[in-house]
Formats: structure tokens, sequence, C-alpha cells
């Protein structure tokens, strides 16, 4: 009976949890082990992704060593470096992995980007750059992500090293590091959409896209965003031109001539100290090559502060409410809250590797990780609903028998 099961002591829940979580971790490496030439690389990063896991505070090479019982870290570092495998394939085997789990029509796709802190000047891509991460210039590489966000869970799909032009304009430093000779500059809405290109023609299954405004103010990936049909909610500047009527405007002129009934309370989400409430309003503005489709304008603004407001450039099917553009809007912060999870857990930022393919592999094997945490979490969530419900539905069968004095078990 179900309340016997409930009954099965602690201990035997805890192992049952461990051999479901190997069972799942052991899955994960099989699928990606095919991209790994040999069986010795195919070992070390089934250590290293261990690692990645593990509590060790400083996810570098020796720790991760230690962890996992080498005497050196060589064999981490010939995994990064020498040893013959694919990072593409293993992003593309990750990639499936997260659609077969958390797979959902009304996902969001999420791009975003963060800072990874270098000393010197030798690691590939780095120089002294704007980081949101630092909230300030530091010499540092700049990674752009995408992720899947869906009522699931999220966690990422894929990444991509952004190469500044003295880089790119400088091909022996390029060479020095392994740059390959077809990378050329590409700006990080260019990357952005080089990796939705990717996730598109897999056939990841996602309702809308959404950014911040480094990746919304670009016109031409908005632009293309609606070639392919592809709704979006994306944020812009202040100073964003719009074509409203047969004139253009900047967002925060035509903000002024939405009234003030327009205005609507609304939460975009949780956040750590409850609903992240804002007021909201919308305004429709020219979209003459896509009947069946709707531009907005969105505004948030603060509801201590009316002069604190931000604003979003909205592709979205006519008929969409108010409500769903807030929704996906307010999805951007899972990124976030990914970023924080992927560097505090899994050492997405803990790497000592200077060239292309060892931070490509890196950070692979990292949002592999990541992935398995997610799924993990995910997974063990529904199984604790799942008995949730059963228990609710044995009480209320209890009650109903006892009311009529029929037998209970």
């Amino acid at each position: 009976m179900f309340q016997q099961a409930l009954e099965v002591p602690s201990v035997q829940v805890q192992v049952d949890e461990v051999n479901n979580w190997v069972n799942e971790f052991d899955a994960v490496v099989e699928r990606i082990g095919p991209h790994f030439a040999r069986s010795e690389a195919r070992v070390r990063a089934r250590d290293y992704m261990i690692g990645l896991l593990s509590p060790v505070e400083r996810k570098n090479g020796w720790q991760l060593a230690e962890q996992v019982g080498n005497q050196t870290p060589y064999g981490i570092q010939n995994l990064l470096g020498r040893a013959i495998w694919d990072a593409d394939a293993v992003r593309d085997e990750h990639r499936a992995y997260v659609v077969e789990h958390l797979g959902h029509e009304q996902a969001v796709l999420v791009v975003d980007e963060t800072g990874f802190v270098k000393k010197g000047k030798h690691s590939v891509g780095v120089q002294r750059q704007y980081s949101g991460t630092a909230g300030r210039v530091e010499n540092c590489q700049i990674g752009v992500f995408l992720s899947y966000a869906s009522p699931q869970g999220y966690t990422f799909l894929d990444r991509e090293l952004y190469l500044p032009k003295s880089w790119t304009d400088d091909s022996q430093r390029c060479r020095s590091v392994g740059v390959p000779d077809e990378v050329k500059f590409a700006t990080k809405p260019q990357l952005a959409r080089q990796m939705l290109e990717r996730a598109f023609n897999a056939g990841v299954p996602a309702a809308w896209v959404t950014a911040d405004e480094v990746y919304g103010s670009d016109r031409r990936l908005r632009l293309w965003l609606e070639q392919q049909q592809q709704a979006y909610v994306m944020a812009v500047s202040t100073t964003e031109p719009i074509w409203s009527g047969f004139q253009m405007h900047k967002v925060q002129e035509l903000v002024a001539t939405i009234p003030e009934a327009a205005w609507v309370r609304n939460s975009c989400g949780e956040g750590s100290k409850g609903p992240r409430e804002y007021e909201w309003a919308k305004a429709r503005f020219n979209c003459p090559d896509a009947p069946e489709w709707e531009r907005w304008l969105l505004v948030r603004r603060s509801l201590a502060d009316k002069i604190d407001m931000a604003y979003y450039v909205a592709f979205a099917p006519s008929g969409t409410t108010l409500e769903e553009m807030v929704c996906v809007a307010g999805t951007r912060w899972t990124i976030e809250t990914s970023f924080e999870t992927a560097k505090g857990e899994v050492g997405l930022d803990h790497y000592e590797v200077r060239s292309w393919s060892g931070w490509y592999r890196h950070i692979t094997l990292a949002l592999a990780a990541h992935a398995f945490l997610t799924v993990t979490r995910a997974t063990g969530a529904r199984e604790f609903f799942k008995k949730e419900a059963a228990l609710v539905q044995y009480d209320s069968l209890h009650e109903f028998k006892r009311q009529r004095g029929l037998s209970c078990p």
C-alpha cells in the first residue's frame, strides 16, 4: 500500500536517490562518449565532469585531479588540450539531452553574455572591456550564451567566445592560441544569431526569444527573427528608432503618447524578495510585412519612481496579450541565475586554459554538468509532486470510505 511505501527507512530512500543520480550521470557520459576518439579521453571526460560536480572549492586542474584521485593534473590538461574530441559535437548532444528532458513548445530561448576576469594578455579573446559581471571595464574574456527556459527548468544550450577586433586583426596572435583561420570578427548579436540558427535547425521547441538591449538594439537581429516568424521580446535603449505611422520616433518619444489609463500593474516573475511587480504598457507600431503578426513597444515603469523605465520591442502573433509579453520579458532573469549556479556549482569560470579549443572544451563540459544538475533536480521535483498527488488521492479515498463505514486498508 502507498502508506506502507512511505514508511520505508530514509536510508533506503537516500540509497535509491544516489543510485538514480549515478545512473542518470552515466547515461549522460554514455551519450557524449562517441565524440571522443579514444577510451582514455572518455574516461578523462567522465572524471572531469565528476570533478566539476564535486564540492571542491576551486575547480582548476590540480584540484580536479586530486578530486578524482590523479597524482598530477596532466591527464586533465591533456583532455582540454591535445586529446582528440569534438566539442561542437558534444554541444549538439548536450542540446538534444536538454530538449529531451526539458523541451516544451512554450519555452523561451534567452541570450546573454558573461565575463571571465583574467590576468595577462595571452588568454584567447582577453582584453580590457566592459564586463557586466564585474560591473566595470576589466581585463577579461566575454562569452555569449544561449539558454533554454521551460516550465520544466532552465539551463544552457550553446556558447560562443567573443573575439574583439584587437584579436581578429592580429592573425599571428590568433594562431598562437589555436583560433581557426576561418574565424572572423563577429559582433555579440551576430554570435547570438549563429547560436539561434543552430537551435532552429535542430528543431528546438520554443515559442519566444528574449535578450537584453545589447541584442535587442541590433535591428538586423530582430529583422532576421521576424523572417523566421519567431516571436521575441527584446530590450532596447531609450534612443532606439521606431517607425510609427509615417514617422520615425525614438522609443522615449512614443512613451509620452501612452495614456495613463493604459498602464497596468503586473508581475514579471518571482524574485528573491517575492513577485517583481511593475507598471506595464504597450503601444503598437508598424508591421507591414506580416499581417498575422504585430510589433509592439513594451514599457516597464517602476512603482516607486515613474521616471524609472525600461523598454522592449516585441514581435508576436496577433492577439498576444500584454501579460504574455510581460512574462517573456521576465524570463530573461533565468539566464542570470544559470550563470550564478554554473559558476558556483560546476566551475564555469574556474578554468586556467589559454587556447581556443581549451576554452570551448571546458565550457562545453561545464554546461553539460549544469544541464545534468538541472535535469536531475527537475526529475526529482516531478517525482516529489507525483508522490504528493498520490498521497492526496490516497487520503481522499480513505476519507470517502471512512464516512461510508467501508473498510479501510
